[in-house]
């Protein structure tokens, strides 16, 4: 005789796991960002290689693809508002896929600096296409700052080696320091080094992140290790260890090739430095976080960071632009970041906001109104450089609350 039949068990729907294409369908197009070294070794080859009218436009290659080929795709290809499930983000942060892509950025970059130091080092080679050439290498090696960035969340040893190894060239190893443990608690306050603030130009920014960041890495750095009982010249200092691997691979660069590289490794890490820091200022500019009425700092939330979800600079620069999430969730994989409706919106990707920083009368045109309105018009909440607060607040024709406070009290007081 026949078991009876589960009518209902039949028809409930059997769960078909997701492929791993289904699950990410950018999966492999995240290669695009550890290729960009692969990228640079083809730049160096082209300057070695071409006829001398175009060995000026391979020695530049960098920029050209940094600020015209990226951004011009960019704007061609449009962006991807999609978002992975709760479900999908536990499957993606799981995948080794993912980790290994971000570390085999650091071995290519080290090949296309050790290829670039030989280029700079030959006789032939003029000090202008020294510098040019450094400039090239200096866009890869501020892109390499955020594969650090990448790897600098990790909880595992092995992977801040890692980030520091991603830092080397432009010896901004502090960076793996200050940026979890100093930005990410301080991250849209006027405290914040590298958060910029509404009116600050980025030539006025620079000074500011660059030295603030770094006094605040050895503080934190120092305020650990006195925890431990150590003082700061202990080996156990991440800083020092960090510096003392970037003076290794200069020294080595040097004694390998000879004084004739210094130009190239100068220039390299300070475009690299500069072109890391634009990003900063372009992540948080004019954004606050509210105070509560114990005078704490609410919770760092999708408002509190620029976002945009053009897909190529995306890919190049493992999702940063959704930076909303990241905030919120510092240890969560670039392939799991989500995208929120409420985050305030770039005009562009990155890549197309790079020049624009640069030039202030345009950046103030593009994105003060656009701080104006994610504040509804109430510049008090936004996050303003003092130099020009009552410039702006007469600008937009609002009241500065603060100044009025201080008018009252001072009345009140005679």
């Amino acid at each position: 005789m026949n078991a009876p039949v589960n009518v209902e068990q039949e028809l409930t729907p059997v769960s078909i796991p997701k492929s791993k294409t289904e699950l990410d369908r950018k999966r492999y197009l995240w290669a695009i960002s550890p290729a960009l070294p692969a990228i640079g070794i083809g730049i160096l080859a082209g300057y070695q290689f071409a006829p001398r009218p175009l060995k000026k436009i391979f020695a530049l290659g960098g920029p050209i693809v940094l600020h015209i080929i990226i951004p011009t795709i960019d704007t061609i290809i449009g962006k991807d508002a999609n978002n992975p499930t709760d479900e999908d983000i536990k499957l993606l942060e799981k995948d080794p896929y993912y980790s290994r892509l971000v570390k085999s950025f650091i071995p290519l970059q080290y090949a296309a600096n050790v290829y670039a130091c030989y280029l700079t080092s030959r006789k032939e080679t003029s000090f202008i296409d020294k510098i040019f050439l450094g400039i090239s290498m200096g866009a890869i090696n501020g892109i390499a700052i955020n594969t650090a960035h990448e790897l600098s969340h990790k909880h595992d040893r092995i992977d801040h080696i890692l980030s520091h190894l991603a830092l080397v060239p432009t010896g901004y190893n502090h960076f793996r320091i200050e940026h979890p443990y100093g930005h990410h608690k301080r991250a849209a306050t006027p405290e914040d080094p590298a958060s910029s603030q509404m009116g600050e130009t980025f030539y006025e920014f620079w000074p500011r992140t660059v030295f603030g960041s770094f006094k605040s890495a050895i503080e934190i750095e120092t305020n650990r290790l006195k925890r431990k009982g150590k003082d700061f010249w202990s080996t156990e200092n991440e800083l020092l260890q960090g510096w003392g691997m970037s003076a290794a691979f200069h020294g080595s660069m040097i004694g390998l090739f000879g004084k004739g590289v210094v130009p190239y490794l100068a220039t390299q890490a300070f475009y690299g430095i500069s072109l890391f820091e634009i990003i900063n200022y372009i992540e948080h500019y004019g954004l606050k976080r509210q105070k509560d009425k114990n005078g704490k700092y609410e919770r760092t939330m999708p408002e509190h960071s620029w976002n945009n979800n053009n897909i190529v600079t995306n890919l190049f620069l493992y999702q940063l632009q959704r930076h909303s999430d990241h905030h919120a969730y510092p240890t969560r994989p670039f392939q799991a970041l989500r995208h929120f409706d409420e985050a305030p919106e770039l005009p562009s990707g990155y890549a197309s906001m790079l020049l624009p920083a640069l030039i202030p009368p345009l950046w103030s045109k593009m994105m003060d109104k656009r701080v104006f309105d994610h504040y509804k018009g109430d510049l008090n909440k936004a996050n303003i450089y003092p130099k020009r607060r009552a410039k702006l607040f007469k600008k937009f024709g609002v009241v500065d609350q603060s100044l009025a406070q201080a008018q009252v009290e001072t009345v009140t007081a005679e």
